[in-house]
């Protein structure tokens, strides 16, 4: 006769709980014992007796804000041995009311530990739900092995669940979901994210239908009319771009630090594109100058060329594909020094060279061109790309080829929640046929689909690697250059956290060679996912633990800090739309002379587009009510008290950044906070 105590914890989100029984088997090595008890996680206050003269005594669980767990005592007339599983039924009659259990936990008789059986996960219907005891374990090769069957299971049952799918043509995998609905439940939003962004998106319609009647009483003509809408959805850093986005200083400093500073590369030569026709030959002693003083800077968007342009309600649309030669000063400061504004073709003449020293209207329309060419690659090429479709990819591939025992799952987990969610709404709301890029940007309407094949064509694995990306930019060592300061500190401290992790489980390289379910993951991601890009240096297999290692540290990366550094900064660099024109409604200036306001004016988005843009971007941009901050989450997949010991590291690592860059932005007249480990959510969840 043992006795058994048991705890069972339920969610903390809305209808975490269930009016349906539940029903428990604890399964140890030596006999399993059903459990002559019910569980009934209800919604409301805990009610009910323990009952334990009654045969069957229920028990409630509480629902509410916070997880609620329930403890009871069962005796069992055998001894169990260990305990490997604890396996769950979910009874219903009329309505199948889903249960979010978060983990189960159970002492046995006499003094050991307490073994835990994580679960966080959805139990619906009435199949026999098993959990296996929490301790991580790599694949054996023993097929009798009871923790061996039940992986193999499990991922048998997982790749019918988790499949893949193609969007489109020359791009990576997606999961196989034509809408949200269509999504594994354990991927979906709980009630709390679904509410919160539902009726944002519904806020937001109501603001642009509240601008848009506004303005329809006043003049649209001249920059300042941008006013009229600069209200609701704007904060202390986009009212200062409103300020001061018309300076050279401001507009270079985006190269650096804005919403997007993944462009701008130090030149090693002079671009074969920027050709410089007689008369500019003190521009060319500049630009030499700068180059063989290691001070000159390029931003060269010729992946936009020859891109189709959008058609806006019968409207047609502009691009351009410029280039800009910058110089940075002895003060650190970046400033423009030349604007092409299209490649040479020679079916024309040679495009004009834009400088500062143009006339004022010239040189603000030339650099909002390439403001309006920087938001295209920003949300295209380097948000949604770099960031979403591969989060997904390498959630999608997890999902598939880890199963739950696997430490890296239990490691890679919590960095994949609503990954899946949030880009299928993005492929039905926002880049699909009728989405919002159609209905307010220049690369819509089937323009955006050609450049995301050509930017995955480049997307090259030293383009995802901080360390390897800044240093192919040449942007190490730069003081001004924050992002990359405090990208390459965060990649520092979260190849710690993973090396603390990989060393735990792989003690030595064998080890992860004779690995199947690895390298079976690491063949997903490369092969599958992302469509054979082992032409583009992604790894095909792990042959060391340094291998492993950087691989894992790009990809929780890439899902936590480079998305944060990449989706912040819409609300305070876009609001102002200006400063980054959404679209352009005439053609590039082939000519600095007779531009004009109305010129100007006629170039940027309208009332429609503009109003557009600053709702979806502080809709995307914003902070999410129900964060997760990295390396904070509240699950317990791993029992190990070493594996636990590392996450508590890297939570000190983060704290101390935290204090270092706080330190160094009350010296900083525009503090760069994207990367403040406070603000980097755990997942690409927006």
């Amino acid at each position: 006769m043992g006795r058994y105590r048991i705890r069972v914890a339920t969610g903390a989100g809305l209808f975490s709980g269930s009016h349906n029984p539940v029903q428990l088997w604890l399964v140890g090595a030596r006999g399993a014992a059903e459990l002559r008890l019910q569980l009934r996680p209800v919604r409301g206050q805990v009610s009910g007796e323990r009952g334990a003269r009654q045969k069957r005594p229920r028990w409630s669980l509480l629902l509410s804000l916070a997880p609620q767990e329930e403890e009871f005592e069962h005796d069992v007339p055998e001894d169990l041995g260990p305990l490997q599983f604890v396996k769950l039924r979910k009874h219903h009659s009329l309505v199948d009311d889903a249960w979010f259990c978060d983990r189960i936990t159970v002492l046995g008789p006499g003094a050991g530990a307490e073994a835990a059986f994580p679960c966080y996960s959805w139990v619906r219907g009435e199949d026999v739900l098993s959990l296996p005891e929490g301790t991580a374990r790599l694949a054996g090769d023993n097929a009798s092995d009871v923790f061996q069957k039940h992986r193999q299971k499990e991922l048998e049952e997982r790749k019918k669940i988790y499949r893949w799918a193609t969007w489109k043509e020359g791009l990576p995998l997606t999961i196989a979901a034509d809408s949200k609905d269509d999504l594994p439940l354990n991927m979906r939003f709980h009630e709390e994210k679904r509410l919160d962004f539902e009726w944002t998106l519904k806020a937001g319609a109501l603001e642009i239908a509240l601008k848009r009647v506004y303005t329809l009483l006043n003049s649209w003509s001249r920059l300042e009319d941008f006013e009229q809408i600069f209200w609701g959805q704007k904060n202390a850093l986009s009212e200062k771009v409103h300020q001061h986005w018309q300076e050279d200083e401001f507009f270079s400093y985006q190269f650096l630090n804005g919403a997007n500073p993944m462009l701008l590369r130090r030149s090693t030569s002079l671009p074969s594109r920027l050709v410089l026709p007689s008369g500019t030959e003190e521009l060319q002693a500049q630009l030499e100058k700068e180059l063989q003083n290691n001070s000159l800077f390029e931003a060269d968007f010729i992946l936009l060329d020859g891109i189709p342009a959008n058609v806006i309600r019968g409207e047609k649309q502009y691009l351009a594909a410029p280039l800009v030669m910058l110089k940075m000063e002895p003060n650190g400061k970046l400033q423009p020094m030349v604007i092409q504004l299209q490649p040479p073709n020679s079916s024309s003449s040679t495009p004009p060279l834009f400088l500062p020293s143009d006339p004022p209207l010239a040189w603000l329309l030339a650099k909002s061109w390439v403001r309006n060419a920087d938001f295209q690659l920003h949300q295209l090429q380097y948000h949604l790309l770099h960031t979403h479709l591969v989060a997904e990819v390498i959630a999608v591939a997890t999902m598939r080829c880890l199963p739950e025992l696997h430490p890296l799952y239990k490691f890679l987990i919590p960095h994949i929640r609503y990954t899946m969610e949030i880009n299928t709404r993005a492929r039905n709301q926002l880049i699909s046929e009728g989405g919002i890029f159609d209905k307010a940007v220049s690369t819509g309407g089937g323009g955006h689909i050609t450049l995301l094949q050509r930017a995955g064509a480049q997307m090259t694995y030293r383009s995802l690697c901080v360390p390897d990306n800044l240093a192919d930019r040449g942007l190490l060592g730069l003081p001004s250059a924050l992002y990359a300061h405090d990208a390459l500190r965060l990649w520092e401290i979260t190849a710690r956290y993973v090396e603390g992790i990989v060393y735990l489980y792989y003690q030595r390289d064998e080890a992860i060679r004779e690995d199947p379910e690895l390298q079976a993951w690491c063949r997903e991601i490369t092969e599958v996912g992302l469509c054979q890009a082992q032409d583009r240096g992604f790894p095909v297999s792990f042959q060391s633990q340094a291998q492993l290692c950087h691989f894992l540290t790009m990809c929780v990366f890439t899902c936590t800090a480079q998305h944060a550094a990449i989706n912040q900064g819409q609300i305070d660099w876009y609001a102002w739309v200006p400063n980054a024109p959404c679209t352009m409604r005439m053609p590039p200036p082939t000519t600095k002379d007779d531009i004009t306001m109305a010129t100007v004016m006629g170039s940027l988005p309208d009332v429609r587009q503009s109003c557009l843009q600053m709702t979806i971007t502080w809709h995307l941009g914003r902070k999410q009510p129900d964060m997760v901050r990295l390396g904070h989450h509240k699950e317990k997949y791993f029992s190990s008290p070493k594996a636990n010991t590392v996450l508590n590291q890297f939570q000190t690592d983060l704290e101390n950044l935290e204090k270092e860059i706080t330190a160094r932005n009350q010296q900083l007249d525009l503090p760069y906070e994207y990367l403040k480990p406070s603000h980097i959510e755990n997942s690409v969840t927006i």
